[in-house]
């Protein structure tokens, strides 16, 4: 790891979990790097951790939901960096509970954790991107429960639901500048995936599971394709949605149209559209009722 860091770079969440993993591999790829979390004495060791391996970090304390926080979180990039180059988007909380039983508190804090920070980070590192003028790199942190959606987590998926869709818009906008935007849907072993790791490892585990060295659910085997998005080699990808896993990388095509029924230039009746909606359903090759698309993900922990 060399300490000559002409970047600089943020990650918010980074005191554990992916957000520290990614905190390293940035620094081991020459960014400089600020560690933002709640929790200063995690924080702490992170930015030692990188040091040990002769990068460079310092660390920012505070909850970048608020907006005026999240611009202070860049600004301490620039003045100890020179530079901010890469913002990564990682801290998030869930809290999970059926549409029933949820509290306004229970969506608020998921939702403000989750969004309001993605944009505020997004934002000021946007307007210092183009006051620099030479373009950067922003990383988001969606989920296959926002992009899929996942029984239970109406908060935390609606959240990171918005969060892709907002990774693509902020991709089209910035362009012009020279930024990018991607989104990466991780799927690792964390403090907030503990439970189901535990609960998978009771049953046997999973296909992945084997015992062959390689530890597939690691938190580290995500860092080096965010490493990846912040890097001029990936300059030319902007405003995707990928999956990360393991040794794997999963690209995930946006919401499209797969069939369409027409009525003949006339408005619609309730008869015309109960003959015509089993055309539909079966054109595109899905059911009508309620389904759960995380059962056919590609690499579940469960």
């Amino acid at each position: 790891m060399s300490t000559d860091a002409d970047r600089g770079a943020v990650v918010t969440g980074a005191g554990q979990g992916l957000g520290r993993a990614e905190a390293l591999e940035l620094a081991r790829n020459g960014f400089g790097v600020v560690v933002n979390d709640v929790d200063e004495a995690q924080a702490a060791v992170v930015v030692a951790e990188i040091e040990a391996e002769g990068g460079a970090a310092v660390a920012f304390i505070g909850d970048c939901s608020d907006h005026a926080t999240a611009g202070k979180l860049i600004d301490l990039a620039v003045s100890t960096f020179g530079s901010v180059d890469a913002a990564v988007n990682n801290a998030g909380i869930n809290r999970d509970r059926t549409m029933l039983k949820m509290s306004p508190d229970e969506w608020q804090a998921v939702t403000r954790m989750h969004l309001d920070s993605t944009f505020a980070v997004t934002q000021h590192a946007c307007l210092r991107f183009k006051e620099q003028g030479r373009g950067g790199h922003v990383v988001n942190t969606t989920s296959t429960a926002g992009i899929l959606g996942n029984f239970g987590q109406a908060n935390y998926g609606a959240a990171k639901g918005g969060i892709a869709t907002f990774t693509i818009i902020v991709a089209l906008e910035m362009a012009r500048n020279g930024v990018t935007c991607n989104a990466i849907a991780p799927t690792a072993r964390t403090r907030m995936t503990a439970a189901l790791a535990d609960a998978a490892a009771e049953r046997g585990g999973s296909p992945e599971d084997l015992d062959d060295g390689f530890d597939f659910w690691a938190a580290e085997n995500v860092a080096p394709f965010v490493a990846f998005l912040c890097s001029d080699e990936a300059n030319h990808i902007s405003g995707k949605v990928f999956g990360v896993v393991g040794d794997a990388v999963e690209l995930y095509r946006p919401f499209t149209s797969v069939a369409v029924v027409r009525n003949g230039r006339q408005r619609w009746s309730n008869a015309a559209l109960a003959a015509k909606m089993p055309d539909l359903f079966a054109d595109a090759g899905m059911e009508s009722e309620a389904t759960n698309p995380m059962a056919n993900r590609r690499f579940p922990m469960i």
